[in-house]
């Protein structure tokens, strides 16, 4: 099953952006055994501002994919169930996963109700960038829970 973050805004070129990428490439590296991979980064920038224009690439790039929604009203995991989440939707046939990061007023209605599940990291709001690479890291830890790796500690 393949994989994908997409989100509003570029991350530039700082330390959350490394972040990410690493992660990124690691999941990629160590999923391709599980059926899990590659994890592709994808930044949208949208041409017009507002909630809309951001909907409309958003649903573009999980188009035909199994949309999960990141949002502070979203359900939260611990790392393991997470990581069964995953395998669970990989299992089940989904062949891409894309989850989908809004722009600084959060994801517009249309977009919610068209995730198939929602992902919080808390209440609490993080920066886009800073989400992103929390992100990669999840969906990296997740695959090497799957895996059996020690990276992961309970």
């Amino acid at each position: 099953m393949k994989l994908a973050i997409a989100a509003i805004g570029k991350p530039g070129r700082g330390p959350e952006a490394t972040l990410a990428e690493d992660y990124a490439r690691r999941a990629t590296l160590s999923g391709r055994a599980l059926g899990l991979g590659p994890l592709e980064l994808i930044d949208l920038e949208p041409k017009k501002p507002g909630k809309a224009p951001e909907a409309e690439l958003l649903l573009a790039a999980a188009e035909g994919a199994h949309l999960i929604a990141c949002d502070e009203r979203g359900r939260t995991y611990s790392s393991r169930a997470f990581a069964d989440h995953v395998a669970a939707l990989r299992d089940q046939g989904e062949r891409r996963l894309v989850f989908v990061i809004g722009g600084a007023d959060g994801l517009d209605e249309s977009v919610r109700r068209a995730a198939r599940s929602t992902l919080a990291f808390g209440p609490q709001t993080w920066p886009h960038a800073l989400a992103r690479a929390m992100l990669a890291e999840q969906l990296y830890r997740a695959v090497t829970i799957l895996a059996g790796s020690p990276y992961h500690r309970d």
